[in-house]
């Protein structure tokens, strides 16, 4: 049984024969359709996805509007919505006989954040954490997590230090971390209902490095995919700003 509202998350079409379970944590634009959209390529690979809904049907149209939602958060609720959203993936592997099965998280700037909360809590079987320009400090000793980082080269919002302080702490406590940079690009490159950030090259590429990442850690079948690619689209030249 559910434990968090069906409307209080998306949840993409079931495969028929999952090869893992992914939780999808957005940014602070909150549950656009890009998210969305996002989960449901993923879907379609294999994986069952849960993106819940952290701002509950609010979205933002723009930096005011999402600094406002994001402000308005308050941690306790934000954390029990990301439980209960792990806890209904759980259940779903559950009621067709699979009681440990392979988890993984993706997060999207604040949505990345939040993601590195998750894997660090003790007693999750999150074995994947893939990381879209977001950081946070920890220990990172409670995880048994392999990490997946991507970054942009231009970011006001993530430091290089930052980036290459967390790449270190996962390191030193043991874990796999592979953190690209993206030439060329700034903050939400990935996210193609972002005009003026959108690297279609780049998001090319770091969808294919995601794919590859969640497949290797979570699928037990080691059978060749092909990923669903990103919608065809002409390369924009990338934007400096963010």
């Amino acid at each position: 049984m559910s434990t968090l509202p069906q409307s209080e998350y998306h949840l993409s079409p079931l495969p028929a024969k999952p090869l893992g379970g992914v939780l999808v944590l957005h940014a602070w634009w909150g549950l656009t359709p890009f998210f969305k959209t996002f989960s449901d390529r993923l879907a379609e690979i294999g994986f069952v996805v849960i993106a819940p809904d952290l701002y509950h049907g609010k979205v933002a149209g723009s930096i005011e509007e999402a600094q406002k939602l994001r402000s308005m958060l308050k941690t306790e609720r934000v954390e029990k919505d990301v439980r209960e959203a792990l806890r209904d993936l759980n259940a779903h592997f559950e009621n067709i006989g699979i009681s440990a099965p392979h988890l993984g998280v993706v997060g999207f700037s604040m949505g990345a954040h939040r993601a590195l909360w998750l894997a660090d809590q003790p007693g999750n079987n999150i074995s994947a954490t893939v990381l879209f320009y977001g950081t946070r400090g920890g220990d990172y000793l409670s995880t048994h997590s392999a990490f997946l980082g991507h970054f942009a080269e231009s970011d006001p919002y993530v430091s290089k230090a930052g980036i290459e302080k967390l790449q270190k702490q996962l390191q030193n406590a043991g874990h796999e971390a592979l953190f690209y940079q993206y030439s060329g690009t700034s903050h939400w490159f990935f996210e193609e209902d972002r005009p003026d950030a959108f690297n279609f090259e780049a998001a090319t590429l770091a969808w294919e490095r995601t794919v590859e990442f969640l497949l290797r850690q979570l699928s037990s079948e080691q059978r060749a995919h092909v990923a669903p690619s990103l919608p065809t689209q002409s390369p924009r030249k990338p934007s400096r700003g963010s």
